[in-house]
């Protein structure tokens, strides 16, 4: 097998709790469990040596390989096609009907032969605790048991194992129309060891799951020109999130880099104020409620927990759990997605000033007048005091949207999302006829109007610009006319969206920024960054610009993977780079379909 294949040679499975990535030669190279934050079982994406993967395609493939998911649903069918036959091995993870937190997890894969013979090896080899921690063997015929400190991990086959140190290796030969599988399972130390397997079981399961992507699905009220890409998109914001508590992660990875031998390796599997609150939207205007209000349910949470405390009311990332301990540390034995070291675990931007978050959450919060209409008078009183905290705070330098680690800034985003909170805080205040500070919240929204107005814009590049000090520009701020703080087709924002053009467009794809001329901290570049990308697609919609709006989303899907999925970047080949999938690519993908099949119908009389 490629030692690394392509960050986009994969495909996503998940139970709601955590999720693996499959690579389309049939290897199982990123898996963390119990849940997207914990320890990694399998890491070999990250080093192939030391990190663990399970290996079920043909032992030396002469063929071609194809992926797929099976339609409408979250089970990946991985094809092998040679002269000799054709087989199939669909993957997916068993849903549990309880949101109730677990620490068993199953990793499904379902082998048959549609055409001719295939012969399928397995490999098993797990490396637990990202490949810290050893593991001793258990095994006997098609059962082994992989014992570690904390975890265990079982596997099970319809077919025969044998020892290869303290791995396993399988061999299962099969004709057209036999079947055969293998399961993986976590639980804690000792826990009970399951059941055998047999391939009516996992062919009950696979009807199971499919079943329920394909009733989750129909909830979708989405007509537009692009479902096929919208409901992938859709799916895959589902299995980022994790049902216990509706959270949900930026990425299923960690430490895939933003350039390849670089140091922009960061861990994603965490949940992001300003990703779920942005989220919201985009998942109540497909219809699935319960995703958006089990988020925002989470976010008054931590709303609540800082009450009465010095600190901010709200920190930039946390676990899924609603944990702030995300202490970042290196994985120094790991050498990195083709060497691209350093990698690490846990994030140092959790203890961030990211004023703009207050904007995303207040936004989250005020989506669906009856949302706010049914909100506690608790509830309330906990928003109330963080736009309080807000009126005192909104004019400090922060570090601004993109983590920067080159120190704080006036970020002319912030202070947009800072007017975000104001006017969201008072259009609730109205609504629900609740007590509040509604004199203040305005003058302080009027001010930061006033600022933006001022001193975010430059006279030299007839922009808004990233900061105050200086004249970069930054594809954060083509949010603007979709939060509300300037009509989409004003002057300046026409002005600022040439700018943009200028100098963050290429070829229909942009970037966040340009780090030399805004230094960020931290050595080498990055690509485009796909979220926006579709922010720009969103942008020129709103402007009336609709060739060039439809013209840059339709390019912008054939760099999508082969099964629709989006990592953060696009390299310089076109190669997708960073974390995987990433939720805020697919979030802003979602609507700006919804924007731009809204703008199209309109002019076409629909």
């Amino acid at each position: 097998m490629d030692r690394y294949p392509p960050i986009a040679d994969h495909g996503l499975v998940g139970d709601l709790q955590t999720a693996a990535l499959v690579s389309s030669q049939g290897v199982v190279d990123w898996f963390a469990a119990p849940r997207f934050d914990s320890p990694s079982v399998f890491a070999a994406l990250l080093d192939h040596d030391r990190g663990g993967y399970l290996r079920l395609a043909p032992e030396h493939p002469e063929g071609t390989c194809k992926q797929l998911y099976y339609p409408d649903t979250a089970v990946l069918v991985t094809r092998f096609l040679s002269p000799d036959g054709v087989g199939e091995v669909l993957d997916f993870m068993p849903l549990s009907e309880s949101r109730t937190a677990t620490d068993r997890h199953t990793l499904v894969r379902l082998v048959r032969v549609v055409r001719g013979t295939v012969e399928f090896t397995l490999e098993c080899r797990p490396r637990f605790e990202y490949g810290r921690a050893e593991h001793e063997l258990e095994l006997r015929d098609a059962e082994a048991v992989f014992r570690t400190h904390g975890i265990d991990g079982h596997l099970q086959c319809t077919f025969p194992l044998e020892r290869d140190g303290q791995d396993v290796r399988g061999r299962v030969r099969l004709s057209a129309g036999e079947s055969g599988g293998a399961v993986f399972t976590v639980c804690a130390s000792g826990g009970e060891a399951p059941e055998a397997v047999t391939v009516d079981e996992l062919t009950g399961h696979f009807t199971q799951v499919a079943q329920f992507w394909r009733d989750w699905l129909r909830q979708s009220r989405y007509r537009g020109r692009w479902p096929e890409l919208v409901h992938r998109s859709a799916i895959t914001l589902k299995l980022l999130t994790y049902a216990p508590t509706g959270a949900l992660v930026a990425a299923a990875t960690m430490g895939l880099p933003e350039q390849v031998g670089g140091e922009r390796n960061w861990d994603y599997r965490y949940t992001w104020v300003r990703d779920g609150a942005l989220s919201v939207r985009a998942m109540l205007d497909l219809g699935f409620a319960d995703e958006a209000i089990a988020f925002v349910h989470w976010l008054v949470d931590r709303l609540r927990e800082r009450e009465g405390k010095e600190e901010e009311p709200l920190q930039t990332m946390y676990r899924i759990d609603g944990n702030p301990d995300l202490p970042e540390e290196t994985l120094d034995h790991f050498e990195g997605y083709r060497g691209s070291a350093p990698v690490r675990i846990g994030n140092g931007a959790a203890d961030q000033l990211q004023l703009d978050i207050y904007g995303e959450a207040l936004y989250a919060v005020a989506q669906g007048g009856e949302l706010a209409q049914q909100a506690s008078a608790a509830g309330w009183r906990t928003v109330a005091r963080v736009l309080d905290w807000l009126a005192d705070a909104w004019d400090r330098p922060d570090e601004g949207i993109w983590e920067t680690r080159g120190g704080r800034k006036d970020f002319t985003y912030s202070r947009v999302m800072s007017w975000v909170a104001f006017d969201h805080g008072l259009r609730l205040a109205e609504m629900s006829r609740r007590p509040a500070n509604v004199d203040r919240w305005r003058a302080a929204r009027d001010a930061v109007f006033d600022q933006v107005m001022e001193r975010g814009w430059s006279e030299r590049e007839r922009a808004f610009v990233q900061h105050y000090d200086d004249d970069v520009l930054d594809a954060s701020l083509l949010l603007m006319p979709s939060v509300g703080f300037i009509a989409p087709r004003d002057t300046t924002w026409l002005s600022t969206l040439d700018a943009m053009d200028r100098r963050l467009v290429s070829d229909s794809l942009v970037y966040r920024y340009d780090p030399a001329a805004s230094p960020d901290g931290l050595r080498g570049s990055e690509g485009t960054f796909s979220l926006c990308t579709f922010l720009y697609v969103d942008a020129l919609a709103r402007a009336g610009r609709l060739n060039q709006a439809r013209y840059t989303f339709e390019k912008m899907q054939t760099y999508a993977n082969h099964v629709g999925l989006f990592a953060e970047e696009i390299g310089p080949s076109g190669e997708q780079l960073g974390n995987f999938p990433q939720a805020f690519t697919h979030l802003s993908l979602i609507q700006a379909a919804i924007t731009l099949d809204k703008a199209l119908d309109a002019v076409n009389g629909r």
